[in-house]
Order: structure tokens, then sequence, then C-alpha cells
């Protein structure tokens, strides 16, 4: 017979919402977790490059551990504010409260005029391509092809326009050897890196008449986020950031070689048969730490194919409240939003940033840690943030679950309807219930080296 008790709905299964639902567990409370997707690794599986073979399968093994405890339902294909509004499963669900681990899925606008208008036509956004790169390997896979073209221009300036550049450089490489008959994959091209790869068969990006890809950023190389600072730092710490961040660069570049352009801001499109084919830069300077324009600066780069990387923003949720492109939250220790009483946002959904290294700064001192942008680590760095990610999710569920306890118990006949609501939406998505057998259902077609 259904007991009383608290039960929460958790949104998003991945890192935040996978670990939330694991210490709901461990306090002998339900919780419905809802995902988007069919598979409920987020990230891990779309955003996180491919040759992070051993990482992503050990990080999505956990998550399958905690997901499939009895205290956990999970239910695939349902996205809050398109399926179901906070509204409808407060007043008639009935949840003791939810949780938002929804993360950051939308590209930032790209920020010249018209852009959009060339989407798929000359012009990509970050996420769709590495979400495409990862399963373009897959005969399965049947979504809208993206074809990469060398000389490609990229906008960034986060470790995530880094792996951008190295996809594309894999990709183009790859493809340039297999014409001539030399059968290679994307692993062995990642970790030996291109120089390597060709030295090994005789031959230079110029023999495959290939020019590489180019990363152009805003402000200074010294500047890119690919290492952080304390706060408050000391005119050390900030020489010791900068040397990192150029010495990351140079090991990249020397493995992948890609051109970078520090100072460079895009203005405006080059448009040529209705197909973006280039963009227009104006230089950029740095005086006593402001960014400033140069004057009379501006220049054309034409190029077969455009790509944005500068970064991810959470979908805005109807009924929720919004500070820019973040939560309003009340209460910063356990993520409560404004206006609410029992809805908490974990992870990015407070920080509005799709940035891991920022959401990790944010992550010490609120809430667990979400993977929403995968940058150029090596495996032990995301390790560190996924172990991150497990000590603030105790703590921020703990805080959560003394806020549930000063509530009275869904009582059970009310517990039984809701489960009676979450069995129809699983079949309606058709899960049964069996959360490994769909999973494996699902799982792609994993990359194996030749």
């Amino acid at each position: 017979m259904t007991e009383a008790g608290h039960i929460v709905a958790v949104f998003g299964a991945a890192v935040a919402g996978s670990e939330a639902a694991s210490k709901l567990s461990e306090r002998g409370i339900r919780s419905v977790v809802f995902e988007q997707n069919a598979l409920p690794y987020g990230k891990i599986e779309s955003g996180l490059p491919k040759w992070h073979v051993k990482l992503r399968d050990r990080e999505e093994a956990k998550i399958d551990e905690k997901l499939s405890h009895p205290l956990v339902q999970y239910v695939p294909g349902t996205k809050l504010g398109r399926d179901l509004s906070c509204a409808d499963l407060l007043e008639n669900w009935g949840f003791s409260a939810l949780l938002l681990a929804t993360g950051a899925w939308q590209d930032r606008p790209f920020p010249v005029k018209n852009a959009e208008k060339y989407l798929n036509s000359g012009f990509y956004y970050q996420n769709p391509l590495v979400a495409w790169f990862n399963r373009n390997h897959d005969p399965r896979f049947d979504e809208a092809s993206i074809s990469l073209e060398d000389g490609a221009i990229i906008v960034g300036g986060g470790l995530a326009s880094i792996d951008v550049a190295k996809i594309i450089m894999i990709e183009t490489v790859r493809t340039a050897l297999a014409d001539r008959k030399i059968m290679t994959d994307v692993l062995t091209l990642e970790k030996k890196g291109i120089v390597q790869t060709l030295a090994e068969v005789g031959l230079t990006m110029a023999d495959l008449g290939l020019q590489g890809c180019t990363l152009f950023y805003r402000r200074q190389l010294t500047d890119m986020p690919l290492s952080t600072l304390p706060e408050n730092p000391s005119a050390h710490d900030v020489e010791v950031a900068q040397r990192v961040r150029r010495k990351i660069m140079e090991n990249v570049q020397s493995k992948f070689p890609f051109r970078f352009e520090e100072c460079r801001q895009a203005v405006d499109l080059i448009v040529e048969n209705d197909r973006l084919q280039g963009l227009i830069f104006q230089k950029n300077k740095i005086e006593n730490g402001r960014l400033l324009t140069v004057a009379d600066s501006a220049y054309a780069v034409h190029a077969p194919l455009v790509i944005s990387a500068i970064g991810s923003i959470p979908e805005p949720i109807e009924g929720l409240s919004y500070a820019g492109q973040s939560f309003e939250i009340d209460d910063p220790q356990s993520g409560r939003l404004r206006g609410h009483d029992n809805i908490f946002a974990l992870g990015n959904a407070v920080t509005g940033r799709g940035n891991i290294k920022e959401s990790q700064l944010h992550g010490r001192r609120v809430s667990e840690q979400v993977i929403d942008e995968f940058l150029a680590w090596q495996a032990e760095d995301y390790q560190e943030i996924f172990e991150r990610a497990t000590d603030n999710a105790a703590r921020k569920i703990g805080m959560i679950s003394v806020q549930l306890e000063k509530r009275p118990p869904v009582a059970a006949e009310k517990v039984e309807r809701l489960m009676q609501k979450v069995t129809r939406l699983q079949e309606k998505k058709g899960y049964n219930g069996d959360y490994h057998h769909w999973i494996k259902k699902h799982l792609p077609v994993r990359l194996q080296p030749v």
C-alpha cells in the first residue's frame, strides 16, 4: 500500500538531477526525474566530445546507478515548459517540491544582426554542431547533417570554442586522408594530434590542400577564461594565470594547427547567394583593462563557414521569474526561487551560465555542478568537477530536506494518484519502467578506435 510522504519532481537527469535524486533516496524521499531527452546523460552525451570515451562511460554508469534506485521514477522525453507547467505540477499533481536541474541548452545569440537568417546556410551554433559530431559515426543517426568546411571561422573565446576548433580540424583532416585511401579515426587523431598523425604518413596540411580553421576572440589571449583566478587576485596570480593561458593555447595549436586571432570583434556579415560567406571584423585594443575599438579598423574575412561558440544560456520557463538570463533567487543557500516556497534551482539554472568553470565557482557556494559546456580539458579536470558536484549536491539536498521537514507529508491517496499520473506519462513516452532496458535500447553506437 502506498504510504504518505514527500515526493519531489526533479527536472534534468544528468549530473545535478541524478545526484539530487540519489541524495533524496538516501533520506527515504521519493523522486520523479523528468528528462527532456530519451537518455538521462545531458551534455555528457551530447556536449562532451566523443574522444572522452572512458570518462563518458564511467560518469554515465554513475547516473544509471542513481536513477535505477527503487525510490526514483524516470520519465524520458518530457520537458518543463513544453509538456508540463510548474503551476500544474504544484496545483494538480501535488509534488512536495520541484528541483530544476535544467541546465543551459540554448546557444547565446550571435551578436551580429540577421545572423540567424543563415542558420544551416554557412552558419552553425556550437551546441548542435557538437551534438552532431558525437553521433555522426552512428548509422542510425538520422538528424540533419552538418557539413564542416576547411577555412571555417569560429567566434568564441572559452575552452569550448577550442573544442570546436579541434572538431573541425579532426573532421576535415580525416576526410582529406580518406580521399587518399588513408583511413584513420577520430579517437586516434585526437590522441596523437594532427601534426604527428600526418608526419607518420609523410604528409602535411599543405599536402592535403588544407589551411585549417581560425578562432577569433574579442579580447587578448591572456584574457581567455582558460584558467581561473581567485577572488581579489594579486599581481602574481594574474601573471601565473596569463602564463597558463598562453601555454594551453600553445599546446593545443602544436597538435591541432588552427589559427588564433585576438582582439577581433565581428560587426557585420558577408552574404553571397543567400549564404553566409564570412564576417566583417573590427580590431579592438585593451587600455587600462577596458575594451576599446580601434578606429577605421574594419576588414573582411571570407570563409565557407561561420560557427558561433560564445556560450550557452538556460531556456526560460513560463511562470518563473528571471533576473536577466538566470532565475531570481530568494535564498542563495538552498536555491529557492523568488515567489515560490517549494521550487529550487540547481547548478547552471542559478548562475545562468553555460561555462563549466564559472559554474564551478558558483557551485562552491550554492549548488551542485551541472556540466553544460564541455571544454578542452583533460579527463582528470572533468573528474574533479564531477566529484565537486557530488559534494555540492549533498549539501544542497540537505538544506532542501530541512525545508521539506517543515511541511506536512503528502497524503497516501494523493501520492497514489500522483504515481498513477507518472505511470500514464511514462507509457505515453513508450517507457515501461525497465530503466536498464530503456537505456540499452536508446544508447547510440559507440565509436571505437580503428
